[in-house]
């Protein structure tokens, strides 16, 4: 199935509409990464909550970024959600006896997030100007990923560093990727709108 570009052009703007909840979102994530570093957690169970809270708020706006994908960008979307969302129920039911197993999750979450990021940044490239800000924060979630993984040493605070981590680069994808829709949106948007 073909749209021709009125056709286009409606379903961009339609998609794009919401923009600013996007950015709100990205601002409410630098904003919990600010509060992330800010506080010392000094409990496993208490940095397991944590990153908990944020795997399952990442898994919730995946489902709702399914909402608005297409094919397998909708499956990989939904699977990613589902995925991230169990993670936090773990983290939640069994926030581990040890720091070894929490750092574990943490590297699983990141390495899954960066290559879900470097490869969507790599795929869009040639209809993304900023399809470089999600390469490279891929890279960077996959460079902590693999440092969680190796890591099995027992500091709280590099733990609660990664949940921070998790959180700014989640809130500066969202940023960016505000701004593309409200571009995109002004762009599909009627030249009557435009004007008004």
């Amino acid at each position: 199935m073909s749209f021709g570009m009125p056709a286009r052009a409606a379903l961009v703007e339609r998609t794009t509409r919401y923009w600013w909840l996007v950015l709100i979102t990205g601002i409410a994530w630098i904003l919990f990464s600010v509060i992330v570093f800010r506080f010392d957690y000094s409990s496993v169970t208490a940095i397991s909550v944590l990153f908990g809270i944020v795997a399952i708020a990442v898994g919730i706006s995946e489902l709702f970024a399914a909402m608005l994908a297409h094919g397998w960008w909708r499956v990989l979307a939904i699977v990613a959600g589902v995925f991230f969302i169990a993670v936090g129920i773990v983290a939640f039911t069994k926030p581990g006896n040890t720091f070894a197993g929490l750092a574990g999750v943490i590297s699983f979450y990141f390495v899954i997030a960066g290559s879900w990021n470097l490869i969507t940044g790599i795929w869009t490239r040639s209809v993304n100007s900023a399809w470089w800000v999600q390469t490279v924060t891929g890279i960077v979630e996959l460079g902590l990923g693999f440092w969680a993984a190796g890591y099995w040493g027992r500091s709280a605070t590099l733990l609660v560093a990664w949940v921070g981590a998790m959180a700014l680069i989640r809130g500066i994808n969202e940023i960016v990727l505000a701004f593309r829709m409200h571009e995109a949106h002004e762009a599909a948007a009627p030249p009557a709108a435009r004007t008004a």
